[in-house]
């Protein structure tokens, strides 16, 4: 079918999202796809694009008379047409805005989609969680599917009296909302931020990133230890000098420095993920490059197994303790982890 095959080589567009590329990829003029993280592109008036367009975190706007011959994918970000564009389309926690023409699917992933009377959809319309605005007189030549779950209308019991109304005006609304996409959405950024930082630190801090890599990877099991340790007493002893009223200053000071030990532990775990990888693959990275990689794939990982129902915070959570354990050890790497090692005595010899 075709939309299924539009749809694989979109998500396979989506891939290439996942790597951390060092620079912003343009426009060439030999008609390279683009490829932006964090930043708005406008194709104007007049102009033609003869690529496809794939955008992390901004927003797409095709101004009136622009022509776009490719496919666009959006991340997390906003997309207007009052153009045309010939090729698929797909989004993931966005809004696409519809007036001009459109040659090609639309994927529509916990977004909406609004058509103005005077947009032109050639193709199928898929929607997950999302919703479709058509004004009267906008064109759909495909089919429109929407996954998302139906709505249970209970049928009338006939002979059942209706209950009385409460004396009292509840309200059960608990505020409760979970949005799969968004949490996923959100482990992918905090990846690409926690990756920046730690490309940064390995620039400043090499030296002790290693020393605290290295006691996290020899002795893991206490790292572990340590992180545990400290999350049971850090939080009784700010609790004390909260009392005391005049440590006040100090618990603030401890409550700041615990989110720095998590995210210096998670850069120094990320760098020797970031070596090994570069080992098994056999090839030769600079340590900027291979730590910002490892850390990225550490954080991703660890929440996309935080979203796994009961089981997946245990497997992060021992993560984070190891993390913050090995920060621990070595006093933010500024010392090397002391280890206990039982040497053998040679026996006394005999006469």
């Amino acid at each position: 079918m075709k939309l299924k095959k539009n749809l694989i080589r979109l998500i396979l567009i989506f891939g290439l999202l996942a790597i951390p590329f060092s620079t912003v990829y343009a426009q060439d003029p030999d008609g390279g796809d683009i490829v932006l993280f964090g930043q708005n592109y406008t194709l104007e008036s007049g102009d033609t694009l003869n690529s496809a367009i794939a955008v992390f975190g901004g927003n797409v706007s095709i101004e009136e008379d622009a022509l776009v011959n490719g496919d666009i994918v959006i991340f997390g970000g906003n997309l207007i047409i009052d153009g045309e564009v010939n090729g698929d389309t797909a989004l993931i926690g966005g809004n696409v805005t519809i007036t001009g023409e459109i040659d090609g699917d639309i994927v529509l992933i916990g977004g909406q989609a609004n058509l103005a009377s005077t947009a032109v959809v050639d193709g199928n319309i898929a929607m997950v969680g999302g919703n479709l605005n058509k004004e009267e007189g906008a064109e759909i030549t495909g089919n429109v599917t929407n996954n998302a779950p139906p709505v249970f209308d209970p049928p009338n019991v006939p002979d059942v009296p209706n209950p009385p109304n409460p004396p009292f005006d509840y309200d059960y609304d608990y505020g409760f909302r979970f949005n799969p996409f968004w949490e996923i959405a959100s482990a992918f950024g905090q990846a690409l931020v926690v990756a920046a930082i730690g490309m940064l630190l390995m620039l400043f801090l090499q030296p002790q990133l290693e020393r605290a890599g290295n006691a996290m990877t020899s002795q893991p099991v206490m790292a572990g230890g340590f992180g545990l340790l400290a999350i049971i007493v850090v939080p009784i002893a700010m609790v004390i000098m909260a009392i005391t009223i005049l440590l006040i200053p100090v618990a603030l000071i401890i409550a700041f420095i615990i989110p720095l030990a998590w995210l210096f532990g998670m850069v120094a775990l990320g760098q020797e993920v970031g070596d090994r990888f570069t080992k098994a693959i056999n090839q030769t990275w600079a340590p900027v490059l291979s730590t910002g990689f490892g850390t990225f794939l550490l954080v991703l990982l660890t929440g996309l197994i935080s979203l796994v129902p009961c089981v997946g915070w245990l497997a992060s959570s021992l993560v984070y303790l190891v993390a913050l354990g090995g920060v621990a050890m070595t006093w933010f790497g500024t010392r090397n982890a002391t280890t206990r090692s039982i040497t053998p005595t040679e026996p006394p010899t005999t006469a």
